[in-house]
């Protein structure tokens, strides 16, 4: 893993561009996922077979696009115990999550009218659970829970088959643990324009939501407009703000574990303390092959520390040690907050019932994780009783300072026998 070392001592916002510059961009993609959404769109289940054995399958058959009920139930009867169980946990912790995330409308109430700010779920989503380097059974579980919590009634979730022409058991078993309607055995791009447009076998959704590699996310972009999504996933990375106080070695095992997400990774940690930064530093770079990029920060205060994490908007943001801890309630622009020595990121990933899909790439300074509100419409209930007059004559010269007379005359005919005044 390559590590790099910097100082922050003054422009904490020119260093966080230096640390993103550390991951290129990657190359546009945009003209062939464009060519693959057409041919989906096209050729509907032909088309996205092919796109299968192409992409996925190494040329192999695929099954069936979509998984049967009776796969379902029995990829969730064949999990291993241990991992039913973690499953089982992530999803209880998720959905209270979630639940607390809703809240019940109340009117606005006006002399004569009201408003009620409304809020209705989407009535079909799909979740993209990514394959390539390993299967993410977590993934379903955040993605299809609080689909589920936020109302939705038809969850569908869909993964890439691997050379073998299947989707990996154990995502199976959580997409029927997690109340998944319906699972389809695609990927890539493909999917996405499948989910977006509809082909003979996938029925057209809502919203997709989920994470993916370039070519999903570049498709997600491409497609919105047809559908919501829940926004553009790039390459991971954590940041840790630790204190001389902190522990190195959890820290160490956080930015490790954060690093095997792969190229593009970037795993950052922020100490005033430079004894902290050299242990870490003997630790983290022995060795460890993932592609990922560390980079080991000197800060000669706390306050240029949390500034440096404003200006990344890091997915995951870590506070470690007493005075480290105290900056929590500063914080503004992360994608998901740990806070202490026991929180670590990896809980967040699975059972801490916090949502893992997170703005990414500082997406964090506008953006926010996954959500019932990814789900859900909202709309107001407009309620005009004896109002109407008054209102009327409110907006109507307003309505022809604009020039639109017959939006005047609408609210006008409400005021009755009196007329306009």
């Amino acid at each position: 893993m390559q590590l790099e070392r910097f100082e922050c001592r003054d422009d904490p916002e020119r260093l966080a561009a230096q640390l993103r510059s550390r991951v290129p961009a990657p190359a546009s993609v945009h003209e062939t996922v464009a060519e693959i959404i057409a041919g989906v769109r096209q050729g509907g289940d032909e088309a996205l077979l092919a796109y299968t054995r192409r992409f996925d399958t190494a040329g192999s058959d695929p099954g069936p696009l979509m998984v049967t009920d009776e796969e379902l139930d029995r990829a969730a009867r064949e999990l291993p115990s241990d991992v039913r169980r973690g499953l089982e946990v992530a999803v209880e912790n998720v959905s209270r999550v979630a639940r607390a995330a809703l809240h019940t409308p109340e009117p606005v109430s006006f002399e004569g009218h009201e408003v009620i700010l409304r809020e209705a779920p989407v009535r079909r989503a799909g979740v993209y659970v990514p394959g390539g380097r390993a299967p993410y059974p977590s993934t379903v579980v955040m993605g299809a829970v609080t689909a589920r919590v936020a109302g939705v009634t038809d969850v569908v979730v869909c993964a890439p088959p691997g050379p073998g022409g299947d989707v990996h058991p154990v995502v199976l078993g959580a997409c029927r643990l997690a109340g998944v309607s319906s699972a389809y055995r695609m990927g890539g791009a493909q999917a996405v324009a499948a989910l977006a447009y509809g082909t003979e076998s996938v029925r057209p959704v809502d919203v997709i939501v989920g994470p993916g590699n370039l070519y999903v996310q570049e498709a997600k972009r491409q497609v919105f407009g047809q559908v919501g999504i829940d926004g553009f996933a790039g390459p991971s990375d954590v940041l840790v703000i630790a204190d001389a106080e902190a522990d190195p070695e959890p820290i160490a095992l956080d930015l490790l574990a954060q690093s095997e997400h792969g190229p593009g990774t970037l795993v950052i940690a922020v100490s005033t303390s430079a004894q902290l930064l050299e242990l870490l530093a003997q630790r983290v770079g022995a060795g460890n092959d993932t592609g990922a990029v560390a980079a080991l920060v000197h800060a000669e205060d706390l306050g240029l520390a949390l500034a440096l994490a404003e200006a990344f908007a890091p997915e995951h943001l870590e506070l470690v040690g007493a005075e480290a801890e105290r900056l929590a309630p500063s914080v503004a622009s992360a994608g998901c907050l740990f806070v202490g020595a026991g929180g670590a990121t990896a809980f967040g990933d699975y059972v801490a019932g916090s949502n893992h899909v997170l703005p990414t790439n500082g997406a964090a300074r506008f953006s926010s994780g996954l959500s019932p509100a990814h789900f859900r419409r909202r709309f107001a209930e407009v309620r005009i009783g004896d109002g109407a007059g008054a209102l009327a004559r409110a907006a109507a010269p307003v309505a022809r300072a604009e020039g639109f007379e017959l939006h005047a005359r609408s609210m006008e005919a409400r005021i009755g026998d009196n007329g306009p005044r």
